[in-house]
């Protein structure tokens, strides 16, 4: 019996770098929207992103960190989070989510276990004192050096030590990266007790983000809303590098999942495509305004995390104009998807 699966061989996976993806896509959609961050009314175009991308890549080289150094990212759904995705992956650092809902053990044990240098967190999320945490656990994370408030002055300081980084430093740095260097270490749910930390290469999640999202024939023309989360691969591979690789415009409705905020977005935003977790959609069809908004913009997403039962797709397709929804099956150490219904498979498929 055959036990090996082998996947098409077209479209041809990206050989590159996630950074020189992301500055083709800068160069190419330079004045087009990538980046709208709906609870601050923040904007970018793809050239201003890719400027401050790289005013943060410069500024953790100043900070002595180099290819290969751990840099944590504890914050929920932000502008900041995208820009120091793309950051680390330009200057080659390894960049280690960490989730928002970790408790003081749960910090203690990522930031020790992945050997962080640095950890970029917000100062608070939902009732739970970042700074207080941090402290608490840094006598027990010798390697911890600094950490860096993205919400405070501390995010202007790191960026404005950057400027003594020549930006040809930064782009000799991002020519000796190579696609197969790990550059992403995301923390799964595991059997022995412990979170597993799953080591990622340029070349896994960019063509994960890359094939996901052509399989949902997502354009340059598309506006993605993405309530998913940022720590998960769900938010920051099918969802922000699906867009840097197809010069999408990534969409933020809030820093957590609320589902009439994310409808309002939708409509607010014309967004084409919408990502969620079953219990997501469900939320959001069981509203009792939904048919209130203005869906007429959106025709398809993805819908992954757990078992999507027929009724929920059903009503994507029939009631939220999503014709084009797909479900995506993996884990995150396959990238994370492995498995993907096509656009025209039928419902009970």
């Amino acid at each position: 019996m055959e036990s090996y699966a082998a996947g098409e061989t077209t479209p041809p996976l990206l050989e590159e770098t996630i950074g020189e993806s992301f500055t083709r896509t800068a160069a190419t959609y330079a004045e087009r929207e990538a980046l709208v961050e709906v609870a601050t009314g923040r904007r970018w175009t793809w050239a201003e992103l890719d400027r401050d991308v790289d005013a943060v890549a410069r500024g953790l080289m100043a900070a002595g960190l180099e290819p290969g150094d751990r840099v944590g990212m504890w914050a929920p759904n932000c502008a900041e989070w995208t820009i120091v995705q793309f950051a680390t992956a330009k200057a080659g650092i390894v960049l280690v989510n960490v989730n928002p809902a970790y408790r003081t053990h749960e910090l203690a044990y990522a930031v020790e276990q992945s050997g962080m240098r640095l950890l970029l967190a917000t100062s608070s999320y939902r009732g739970s004192d970042y700074r207080a945490m941090v402290e608490q656990v840094r006598g027990d994370c010798p390697a911890l050096e600094r950490a860096v408030y993205v919400d405070t002055d501390d995010w202007a300081d790191l960026v404005a030590a950057g400027e003594a980084v020549a930006a040809e430093a930064l782009a000799e740095r991002q020519a000796g990266l190579r696609p197969d260097d790990a550059i992403n270490i995301q923390y799964t749910s595991g059997t022995t007790g412990y979170p597993k930390g799953a080591t990622l290469s340029h070349r896994n999640i960019l063509n994960n983000g890359f094939m996901v999202t052509e399989a949902i024939n997502l354009t340059h023309e598309d506006r993605l809303c993405i309530p998913v989360p940022f720590y998960h691969c769900f938010g920051m591979v099918m969802a922000n590098l699906g867009c840097t690789t197809h010069g999408a415009t990534m969409v933020i409705p809030a820093p957590g999942f609320d589902a009439a905020t994310t409808l309002r977005a939708v409509q607010d935003e014309r967004c084409t495509v919408l990502y969620g977790v079953p219990t997501m959609f469900i939320a959001m069809q069981s509203l009792p305004d939904v048919d209130a908004h203005d869906l007429s913009a959106l025709r398809g997403g993805i819908m992954a995390g757990s078992i999507c039962p027929v009724e929920v797709m059903r009503r994507c397709i029939d009631d939220m104009g999503m014709s084009e929804v797909s479900i995506a099956y993996g884990m995150t150490e396959t990238s994370p998807v492995s498995c993907q219904t096509r656009d025209d498979d039928d419902l009970e498929r």
